[in-house]
């Protein structure tokens, strides 16, 4: 997903959303799922494996 679909699904339409916002909560999930939990793809967005691998 693209981080303007995941600010849309979390936040809705016509919210003010703080410009890091997204990243911190990756950042967040990443920290207590692992690192490769959630990979992001350069340009395009983040994706979650179907069967991550332990970290």
């Amino acid at each position: 997903m693209s981080r303007e679909e995941l600010e849309h699904r979390v936040y809705g339409w016509g919210r003010e959303v703080e410009s890091n916002a997204v990243e911190y909560a990756i950042h967040g999930l990443r920290a207590k799922l692992g690192s490769t939990a959630i990979r992001n793809i350069r340009g395009v967005g983040w994706t979650v494996p179907r069967d991550p691998a332990p970290s």
